[in-house]
């Protein structure tokens, strides 16, 4: 067995011939808490280079599905592959490089409150990388840019930073280690209009010119027009559509009218 680092550089270690583009596959997943069903024999495909939205109610099983592809929350049934491998039956070694590949922005941020902005970056760093201090300070500096980010941000702490800047510093957490796969929850709650609108296009711009693929559960109605190449609609315990936003404006699943043309979103046109 290939060492971990050798795996994590080789790209083409992780292809599937049989399976193209597609970067992650969930087939018949299911998710249950005690007695409570939240997912059953859901179905999802992502493809390389897309930002899919993920749509649903409230309540509906959302962030359980994210959680559960990140290993965070048990399956009860099915198979979840990302980059070709069966995430269940990969080796420690396969794992860990997988791991280093995808990078997670959490709802709130979930930046560790007694560590500065700069040293919550270099943590995915000091997991899985073997670099000296000199070394991560540079990366650190780099990834403040990449989101925006001013230098003076570095040293400050989470309880320091306005909710935009902690959404930026998350996501340059999540860029630590230059990952081909990034999910998202929920990154423009709790942000103003304009606020919301300069973090989608922060995202936009980094899916473009870094060759990323972006999960994003969202509620947001603006972010699912401008930045979504796909939008996946959960209800029922599963996927109940998936396409193109057009695709969702003409569907007439009545959840789904609902969402994308009811009053409220008719309100934003």
């Amino acid at each position: 067995m290939a060492a971990a680092e050798d795996i994590s550089e080789d790209t083409n270690a992780f292809a599937n011939p049989h399976e193209g583009d597609i970067i992650l596959s969930a087939k018949g997943v299911t998710v249950g808490f005690g007695s409570k069903i939240v997912l059953k024999d859901l179905d999802l495909e992502v493809r390389k280079g897309e930002v899919l939205g993920f749509v649903g109610g409230s309540g509906m099983g959302k962030s359980v599905l994210m959680r559960t592809i990140l290993g965070l929350t048990p399956k009860r049934a099915g198979k979840i592959k990302v980059f070709g491998y069966d995430l269940e039956t990969a080796s420690k070694d396969i794992r860990t490089s997988i791991e280093r590949r995808w990078g997670v922005l959490f709802q709130q941020g979930a930046l560790f409150s007694s560590l500065t902005v700069k040293q919550n970056i270099q943590m995915p760093m000091r997991e899985y990388l073997h670099l000296s201090p000199q070394l991560m300070n540079e990366l650190a500096t780099l990834k403040l840019e990449l989101v925006g980010l001013p230098q003076d941000a570095a040293d400050k702490l989470p309880s320091e930073l306005s909710g935009g800047m902690i959404k930026r510093a998350s996501l340059a957490r999540a860029l630590a280690l230059d990952p081909d796969l990034v999910f998202l929850d929920e990154p423009t709650s709790g942000l103003d209009p304009i606020g919301a609108a300069a973090f989608d296009s922060l995202i936009a711009n980094l899916s473009a010119t870094l060759g990323l693929t972006v999960y994003m559960v969202t509620h947001d109605l603006d972010s699912l027009h401008s930045i979504c190449d796909r939008i996946a609609v959960l209800g029922d315990k599963k996927v109940l559509a998936i396409g193109t936003i057009d695709e969702m404006m003409e569907n007439d699943q009545p959840w789904i009218k609902s969402y994308f043309r009811g009053e409220r979103a008719l309100r934003r046109t």
